[in-house]
């Protein structure tokens, strides 16, 4: 179901974004597209050029005004200042060769597993010159990824994904389902491949040196000394994604596309958001094989598949049956992208995909709310009340899909109870009743609605209903 068409999109959308004035400024890039769509071996020689003072400034108001500030504690508004003679100065350096990339302060946030990842928080300055960056590459690689891969790309997010899944289960010859998870995929990536791998379309040696030193710059350890990286992508840098998409497209997209022609004796269906796979299978057989060949393909580019993440499963249409005649209770499900996907049926009896909200992502934004709520409890209850507004709808905008109203109504529920009991705890002499809190709590907290259409009525107005399966 990774239809072309949305590529296709992709390629004639308009590349510059809007700053202030609201004029596009990156109007010399659209022909670096146009160049590479037509010749898809064309190596590029002469593109830090396009890195110009406007595509700088462009970059720098597409920037998060409130992020945190790197090594140097510059933020967003005090760059804002004096931005003219700043980006001059960063222009002049950029093209010079003079321009060195600062350490990034390196934080751990916690993961659903118990673990840490590890965060990067880079200068500013240096997320400016990769967020031009981005911008040039993408005029590139946009032409050459393939219609199955999703993550970190323009006008492609999470629900695209889901929906080319859901379409895939619903409506090709899918039985089997395998979740592929790339162990530690960003702290694995080795930076000899990933050159040779850019070196496919870009012979530019002083942009490939500039992509080297954002590699190479390394974070600031416990004692503030500057440790290099001899492996891996900086996580939290604006140039991972790309960076990243283009390791993969290489290491994975082309040899997978290639092997579900050749080697492939059923329908395989691929859906990939950055390190995470699913991919649809028609037979037992290709999955198996496709899972053994995966994981050496992976390992030649010092890649390995997740033990514990990495399973396949009995899933689709024929499941529940199949399951229920071997006498093995109902099927299995699998997480992706936050939803825990389940074989279900309708009313009528016909095979449905239901979605619903993955147990731990549930958790682990309560536990997130409460936490706040508790650092809140004697602030103002209105600017509380529009945190939570925000919180709510934003949950509602991701997981209002259909068939996952139950775990919405549990969210909405449980959100209005933790707050009713942190504004019981502001004082010892009063407590709030439940009967005054609720008309209170109505008027902020949005009600749990569906919001987004059925997967496979979405994916084909997206592709525009064309290479419908036959």
């Amino acid at each position: 179901m990774e239809e072309s068409t949305l590529t296709e999109r992709n390629e004639r959308q308009n590349n510059g974004g809007r700053t202030q004035c609201r004029n596009s400024v990156t109007s010399r890039l659209p022909f670096v597209r146009e160049a590479a769509r037509r010749d898809k071996k064309r190596q590029f020689t002469n593109l830090l050029h396009h890195l110009s003072i406007d595509l700088l400034r462009e970059s720098f108001f597409q920037l998060k005004r409130n992020a945190a500030a790197g090594m140097d504690g510059v933020r967003w508004v005090d760059y804002q200042e004096d931005l003219e003679n700043r980006l001059c100065e960063l222009h002049r350096s950029v093209q010079q060769g003079s321009y060195r990339p600062k350490p990034a302060m390196r934080v751990f946030i916690p993961k659903e597993d118990g673990g840490e990842r590890p965060l990067n928080i880079i200068c500013l300055e240096d997320k400016i010159v990769q967020q031009a960056t981005v911008m040039l590459l993408n005029q590139i690689y946009e032409v050459d990824f393939l219609g199955f891969s999703y993550g970190f790309r323009p006008e492609r997010s999470q629900h695209d994904a889901l929906d080319a899944l859901g379409t895939a289960v619903l409506r090709r010859k899918v039985n089997w389902i395998l979740d592929l998870d790339i162990r530690k995929f960003f702290d694995s990536v080795e930076h000899s491949w990933l050159i040779r791998f850019i070196e496919h379309r870009i012979e530019d040696r002083r942009l490939i040196r500039l992509i080297r030193k954002w590699l190479e710059v390394g974070v600031l350890d416990e004692h503030g000394h500057r440790v290099k990286a001899r492996v891996g992508t900086p996580q939290g840098a604006v140039v991972s994604p790309i960076l990243a998409n283009i390791y993969l497209h290489y290491a994975f997209d082309l040899w997978a596309h290639k092997w579900r022609k050749q080697s492939g004796t059923g329908e395989v269906a691929i859906v990939r958001y950055a390190d995470d796979g699913v991919l649809g299978f028609q037979r037992k057989s290709d999955a198996e094989r496709f899972l053994e060949d995966a994981g050496e393909r992976l390992a030649s580019f010092g890649l390995e598949l997740h033990p514990d993440k990495t399973r396949l499963i009995r899933f689709g249409r024929f499941a529940d049956e199949d399951c229920r005649v071997r006498g093995e209770g109902r099927p299995n499900t699998f997480d992706f992208l936050g939803f825990t996907h389940i074989c279900g049926k309708t009313r009528k009896g016909k095979f449905c995909l239901k979605r619903k909200t993955a147990r731990k992502k549930l958790r682990n934004k309560l536990k997130e709310v409460s936490v706040e709520l508790r650092r809140r409890m004697h602030d103002n209850p209105y600017e509380t009340a529009r945190w939570l507004r925000s919180v709510v709808q934003g949950h509602i905008n991701y997981y209002g899909v259909p068939f996952n109203s139950r775990a919405l109504s549990l969210f909405h529920y449980e959100i209005r109870r933790r707050w009713y009991k942190k504004l019981c705890r502001r004082s010892q002499k009063k407590r709030i009743t439940w009967a005054s809190f609720g008309p209170f709590a109505d008027r902020w907290i949005p009600v749990p609605r569906i919001v987004h259409p059925y997967p496979v009525d979405r994916f084909l107005a997206r592709t525009r209903s064309r290479n419908r399966m036959r």
